[in-house]
């Protein structure tokens, strides 16, 4: 199971992204917080996302669970919301051709406060200027 989020100081900002990794026990083995340069918030969730899916494939991943407080990102991925904005659709593509070579990929919505290590390692990326 992974938890994704990303955060944009300013939208567009400087902005990051913050990956939680844990077992099947839910017990983490690892983490991702990284600074992707000036983003929107949207592109962010997105940069998360794609990256834990290469995450995902590098490790040959079966079955996976990602869970984001990104409404939109779900919405979108499960066909409830249309992508209008143009620098989201080239992202939700890609993230599209990626999920399908995991055989079973759920994305997930939770509230912040289930988010909360994967928001803090988001935030911290954002402030990490280069």
């Amino acid at each position: 199971m992974m938890y994704i989020d990303g955060a944009s100081k300013g939208n567009p900002g400087p902005s990051g992204i913050g990956i939680v990794i844990n077992d099947n026990d839910n017990r983490q083995v690892g983490k991702v917080s990284l600074y992707i340069g000036i983003k929107t918030n949207n592109v962010a969730e997105y940069t998360a996302l794609l990256h834990a899916l290469k995450i995902a494939i590098y490790f040959k991943t079966k079955a996976l669970k990602i869970r984001t407080d990104s409404e939109l990102v779900v919405k979108q991925l499960n066909g409830e919301y249309k992508v209008n904005n143009e620098n989201i659709r080239p992202l939700y593509s890609q993230a599209i051709n990626l999920k399908k070579k995991i055989n079973n990929c759920k994305i997930e919505h939770v509230t912040r406060n289930f988010n909360d290590k994967a928001d803090y390692l988001a935030k911290r990326a954002s402030e990490m200027k280069k």
